[in-house]
């Protein structure tokens, strides 16, 4: 009897939810890769048949952060892992739904990974300040999003990586306006959306925002909620803290990839190092973290 020609066999169809499975159960970059080229057969399609693309792949990464493949998607193929995903995923036009997935899912160290990436790719210059998805949020760029789930270690890695702290949303309002709208709900015990605001206000050279009017109409109400000084920044009453100028100067001198390697070897004085480690501790630790798991995931990337 003779062989059948494997060219000659059918496509391998296997139910769409299998991908989906296998990278939330952080399968090995080669089986994931093997199987995202295979047809997948989509009994919501009218029983079609497709393979995944490299966006799709991307997002179900940072959804289960499955950090050594989506390390090996945005080295192998930045702008195709970073293009807008199909209408098949998501119907609004969002030009920059991995890094608000990225931002929505807390993946930090996704989120400096895909940084990286935009960093040196001349196509992506203002990817850090484009919109996200309206289902993750309100669709607002990702430095609204981070400062919406009051995410401060996000809120810096966004910030310290070029993210314009004065980009408004669709209704007028910049980072720093949602800050202080959480601000108001939360009091003074919410200890993360405060160090949102710390973090935005080192960016931040002037403060322009629209909820100005309402903190001079009200200063009863935000200036116990804010303390006096940052109260009367934000007003226009008193300049800016020697302090704050001299973090925004520092910062703003450090280059965005070694962002926050380059505080621990600033020559200076030790009480104000202390501080700016003390704002980075848990970003610090995230680049750590990316470092180690690059040097174990090393074998498994060559490998595929």
């Amino acid at each position: 009897m003779s062989r059948r020609n494997p060219a000659d066999s059918p496509p391998r169809l296997l139910s769409s939810c299998v991908f989906h499975q296998a990278v939330r159960d952080h399968k090995p970059v080669w089986t994931l890769e093997d199987m995202r080229t295979a047809d997948f057969f989509y009994w919501e399609e009218a029983a079609s048949s497709r393979t995944y693309s490299l966006s799709e792949a991307l997002l179900y990464a940072v959804e289960h952060n499955h950090l050594l493949y989506s390390e090996y998607l945005l080295s192998r193929f930045p702008l195709e892992a970073l293009e807008p995903l199909g209408e098949r995923v998501c119907c609004c036009p969002s030009s920059a739904p991995h890094l608000a997935a990225a931002v929505w899912y807390d993946r930090k160290e996704i989120l400096v990974q895909i940084l990286s990436v935009a960093r040196w790719q001349p196509s992506l210059a203002s990817y850090i300040d484009r919109k996200g998805c309206c289902h993750l949020g309100r669709g607002d760029s990702s430095l609204h999003l981070a400062c919406e789930l009051q995410r401060p270690e996000i809120t810096l890695l966004l910030l310290g990586n070029g993210a314009s702290p004065g980009l408004t949303d669709s209704e007028g309002l910049t980072p720093l306006d949602i800050a202080l709208q959480k601000t108001r709900v939360a009091g003074v015990e919410a200890e993360s959306v405060r160090r949102c605001l710390d973090h935005l206000l080192l960016f931040l050279p002037q403060a322009r925002f629209a909820m100005k009017e309402e903190l001079l109409n009200q200063p009863e109400l935000w200036a116990p909620l804010l303390g006096e000084e940052t109260f009367g920044f934000l007003v226009g009453r008193v300049p800016a803290s020697l302090y704050q100028r001299a973090l925004q100067t520092v910062l703003h001198c450090l280059p965005p990839a070694r962002f926050f390697q380059s505080i621990q070897e600033l020559p200076l004085p030790h009480a104000l190092k202390q501080q700016l480690q003390a704002r980075t501790a848990t970003e610090k630790g995230v680049c750590e973290n990316i470092t180690r798991e690059s040097i174990n995931g090393q074998v498994t990337l060559n490998s595929v």
